[in-house]
């Protein structure tokens, strides 16, 4: 295995991803949606959005991987950063000498064919890649190659636009880089319980100064333990990831999702009027319910149940999480499958 020299620019191609702030940050719904139209598009079984960081490739986005990073030294990605203009094609990398020994080829996810567009931040540098992976060697066609670098363009732009947004930067000021490899969930790619300690004040701050009232959302798949007991905790992780998913793409992109623990989820909404509260609820709700599950065992048909609570931004996380929870065991005791709202406040003030 031949491992990727470093970029020759490598200290400001490195600084350049970190501007982004995009590193070790949640899933985002619309790049999670971009991988798996592409995989759909070029009929791959692996899709990555990869960054090359320090000593890793990071996938901020992937679709058919359940890795979400994997060793820089291992990473075809390291070598397609080096020509930016240029797509890095390896039909088949058992006949390449630099992947032929990569236990990336020789083991799982026996990697045949690579395809991968470099990603360029705004200064001119290649920060990462969309790749194509494939466990059957293949080419690439002149107009594939030319869909490709479309689509990686689109990426470059979302993670520019990210890059300069007010979340960001909101971001940027809570929690540093080191931070957020703590606070992210390994599994389903999005903030676990711990972050809302550090989140949940920059929330009342906000709500406080907008005259907002801040709610939470409690979410549980109903008989999720029948899911893993039946088909075992595989296609469990797979229902958990798709159900962050579905939750993430039903919200606003001021709204806080995090994983409690086993199947349970929560969000952080700040909105006006109670009702608001409601219809986002009822949006999580549809968009799990909506159409099955794709798993290794099969199609499976999940629901959800989810409590709702709110009150003036003063209000603790922890009252509001109780509430919700309250609220949840009615909608369970209720017949599952629906949302279920905790008395609250006429507004803000």
């Amino acid at each position: 295995m031949l491992v990727a020299p470093l970029h020759p620019q490598e200290n400001e191609r490195q600084q350049a991803l970190d501007d982004l702030e995009v590193l070790d940050t949640p899933a985002d719904p619309y790049m999670e949606s971009l991988v798996r139209l592409t995989r759909d598009l070029f009929k791959v079984e692996q899709v990555l959005i990869s960054l090359v960081d320090r000593d890793r490739q990071w996938f901020k986005a992937r679709v058919g991987l359940q890795a979400c990073s994997t060793s820089r030294d291992a990473s075809f990605c390291a070598h397609a950063i080096l020509d930016p203009q240029k797509t890095l094609v390896v039909p088949d990398a058992r006949q390449d000498e630099r992947f032929a020994d990569n236990p990336l080829v020789l083991g799982a996810p026996n990697i045949r064919f690579y395809a991968g567009h470099p990603l360029v931040a705004a200064s001119g540098l290649p920060v990462g890649t969309l790749c194509l992976l494939s466990s059957s060697a293949r080419r690439l066609a002149a107009e594939e190659e030319s869909r490709l670098r479309d689509l990686a363009q689109l990426v470059e732009g979302y993670l520019r636009l990210k890059g300069l947004s007010e979340h960001t930067r909101q971001l940027r000021e809570a929690v540093t880089r080191e931070q957020r490899k703590a606070l992210l969930d390994p599994l389903t790619q999005i903030w676990n319980r711990a972050a809302l300690a550090h989140f949940y004040p920059g929330e009342q701050a906000i709500a406080s100064s907008a005259q907002e009232v801040i709610g939470i959302l409690y979410i549980d798949l109903d008989h999720f333990k029948a899911v893993n007991d039946s088909h075992g905790h595989g296609v469990g992780d797979q229902v958990l990831v798709e159900a962050a998913r579905r939750i993430a793409s039903s919200l606003r992109p001021s709204d806080l999702l995090l994983r409690l623990g086993g199947e349970e989820f929560a969000v952080v909404a700040r909105v006006t009027a109670v009702d608001q509260l409601r219809t986002i609820a009822e949006r999580v709700r549809a968009g799990i319910a909506g159409k099955t599950f794709e798993t290794a065992a099969g199609p499976l048909q999940v629901r959800a149940s989810l409590g709702a609570a709110s009150g003036a931004p003063q209000t603790a996380a922890e009252t509001l999480l109780a509430q919700a929870d309250a609220a949840l065991y009615q909608a369970k005791h209720g017949g599952r499958d629906r949302v279920c709202l905790h008395p609250p406040v006429a507004s803000a003030g």
